[in-house]
């Protein structure tokens, strides 16, 4: 199957590392103008320089913003007004025990993890219906659907992006613009990196085997036993940004490696 994006304009929130760059990079080589987002300049600028490296005819190009915040949200939008392709990426998680997530933290997740995509979708989904033609895409997760008994605000926050996914899809029926959820696994990002990094130091493990050894034992039901790499998730996401995912709208596509003991979602 060859995906040609040529002359589409994707934008990708939280992508200057882990899935968000994965997914930037796939749509780069699918030729579309890609626009990555980033808090810092220095990550923004590591983020393009690989973009730049690899990409295919498209234009790569970056903005310094928070996109958590509706500030940051208006600054992208300022820069760039207009997108064919939008992938809500952008989000956090912690392993922090109920009972002691404050109030002020379910707030923050709610604000990075669903309005940050809500506020983009609002204003780039108007301009995909009056072409005709858009994709819109939220990251959620397996946790959005299997909550996790110590990452409950996270699991709400990912149940809420498919929500907002599946109302909206109805919301732009007709339009030639369709809304879709993904729902990675346990993915061997950065921050999954970092929070193994640890008890791989103990282990004797390297980070890819404890990040196995952690799905084998926390993830059980998986059926691919490991840890999936940033790439396979964004190999689903340039699928459903492509012309050849025109019958799919309103849909939640697990790349969980079967974590989700379940015949439907």
């Amino acid at each position: 199957m060859n995906i040609d994006l040529s002359a589409r304009t994707a934008i990708i929130s939280g992508s200057t590392g882990g899935i968000g760059l994965a997914i930037a990079r796939g749509l780069a080589r699918a030729h579309a103008d890609v626009v990555i987002a980033g808090r810092s300049q220095t990550s923004l600028d590591a983020a393009l320089a690989e973009l730049r490296a690899q990409a295919g005819r498209g234009q790569v190009q970056g903005v310094v913003a928070d996109l958590g915040t509706a500030a940051g949200v208006e600054t992208l939008i300022a820069a760039h007004p207009k997108a064919d392709i939008l992938v809500n990426n952008l989000g956090i998680y912690d392993d922090v025990d109920f009972f002691e997530v404050a109030d002020s933290e379910w707030v923050r997740f709610y604000e990075i993890n669903v309005l940050s995509g809500v506020r983009l979708a609002r204003h780039y989904a108007p301009g995909m219906v009056e072409k005709g033609w858009g994709r819109i895409l939220f990251i959620s997760s397996e946790s959005g659907i299997a909550i996790p008994a110590d990452m409950i605000n996270y699991g709400v926050t990912k149940s809420a992006n498919l929500a907002v996914s599946h109302g909206l899809a109805k919301r732009l029926a007709g339009t030639g613009v369709t809304v879709n959820a993904v729902l990675p696994g346990p993915t061997l990002s950065e921050g999954v990196a970092s929070m193994v990094a640890e008890a791989a130091k103990a282990s004797g493990r390297s980070i890819r085997e404890e990040a196995d050894h952690f799905v084998r034992n926390a993830r059980p039901s998986s059926i691919i036993q490991r840890v999936a790499d940033v790439d396979e998730v964004a190999h689903m996401v340039v699928y459903l940004a492509s012309p050849y995912s025109s019958a799919t709208t309103g849909a939640a596509l697990r790349v969980d490696g079967g974590v989700v003991d379940s015949l439907a979602i």
